[in-house]
């Protein structure tokens, strides 16, 4: 079965389907390079004009994630920032078999990845440090864990708090 990280399914994709793909007779690779090539063409089609957002990877970027409750805003990452980021690095970029953060947010953390053009607003680019600097450790818990509608950003509830405070000191490695 697809989905993201820890398990969650992605929408429409049901257990009947597991292993041979959305469009029975197509690999998922097929299916993936499908997908890619409609997103193109569905790009291609809009005006340039109609776009109110940076292009992917521009920074610093516009906010869509409104703030966090106070109760998730103002925490503090109880990690050490020398903690072993293994781990998160690993949930970040994936196994290869579901969804990952870099199938979006690209594997430098720049918004670019595979199906970063899938997204209106597109992904955040975590390289960028005028961004993520500005963002509390609270407030890239709470998204992570809960996730933001308005910017396409799928919940993790299946993550461990330590694993998403791991993820939000990796993002930190990332931002220049």
């Amino acid at each position: 079965m697809l989905g993201f990280p820890g398990g969650m399914p992605l929408t429409g994709i049901n257990r009947r389907d597991a292993g041979t793909g959305i469009l029975p007779g197509m690999t998922h690779r097929s299916q993936h390079l499908l997908a890619k090539a409609c997103a193109a063409l569905l790009l291609a089609a809009a005006p340039a004009f109609a776009r109110d957002e940076p292009p992917p990877g521009e920074c610093p970027q516009p906010r869509f994630t409104g703030k966090a409750p106070d109760e998730y805003y103002l925490r503090k990452n109880p990690l050490a920032p020398d903690t072993d980021l293994r781990q998160a690095r690993r949930i970040y970029l994936g196994d290869g078999k579901k969804v990952a953060c870099a199938e979006c947010h690209g594997e430098k953390g720049d918004g670019r990845g595979p199906m970063s053009e899938l997204f209106e607003p597109r992904p955040r680019n975590f390289a960028c440090a005028k961004t993520v600097n500005d963002i509390p450790d609270g407030q890239l818990f709470w998204i992570i864990r809960f996730g933001s509608p308005r910017a396409s950003m799928p919940a993790h509830p299946q993550l461990t708090d330590e694993q998403i405070w791991q993820i939000v000191l990796f993002l930190r490695t990332l931002a220049k």
